[in-house]
């Protein structure tokens, strides 16, 4: 597999015109389409996917390493259908809801102002991740490894404490209430 390397690929819509089967070093997309494409099989290795549409885009043994997204839509994503090995990104400002991260071992990934709505992080492993101003409405924790991640400034998230491992993880007080709700506790300031 021959490689494209500090290239940077602007609007172009991957969906019409499929990216080329390569490994991809050190580029930049930005303002690209990629909604629905197969990117099976490819290889990202520090690249920049910015304002990018990246909806439903099949991820089947899909390589990312060190990979930044930002302000890009990413509906619907199967990232647990991803080559693990390596597996490292960031998310700032994207919409990545109804995606999947089941069983996966993303220590230390950055969520920041995103949408996480209905995501699946079942039985992953986010140790000590961010998750600056996103909104967690309905995003499901189950069996998550939790420690130390940084939930102070998030919001709407729900999960059970005695389902997930939260040792040290950070909270903020207004927070609170999504981690006792299963107990219908009311609260009143």
């Amino acid at each position: 597999m021959s490689s494209f390397l500090d290239q940077t690929f602007t609007k172009i819509n991957f969906a019409e015109n499929p990216l080329i089967h390569q490994e991809y070093e050190n580029c930049i997309f930005q303002n690209c389409n990629f909604s629905e494409a197969n990117l099976s099989e490819f290889k990202f290795i520090d690249c920049e996917f910015i304002d990018c549409n990246l909806s439903l885009a099949k991820l089947n043994g899909t390589v990312f390493r060190g990979i930044l997204f930002k302000d890009c839509k990413m509906l619907g994503l199967q990232f647990d259908n991803c080559n693990d090995f390596g597996l490292s990104f960031s998310f700032d400002n994207c919409q990545l809801n109804h995606s999947s991260f089941f069983q996966l071992k993303i220590r230390k990934t950055v969520f920041v102002k995103c949408q996480l709505r209905e995501v699946d992080f079942s039985e992953a492993d986010l140790t000590s991740s961010i998750f600056a101003d996103c909104d967690l409405t309905q995003a499901v924790f189950n069996q998550t490894n939790l420690e130390k991640a940084d939930f102070r400034t998030a919001f709407n998230y729900t999960f059970d404490p005695e389902k997930n491992r939260l040792k040290a993880a950070k909270f903020s007080a207004a927070g609170i209430s999504g981690l006792i709700q299963k107990y219908r506790i009311i609260i009143e300031d």
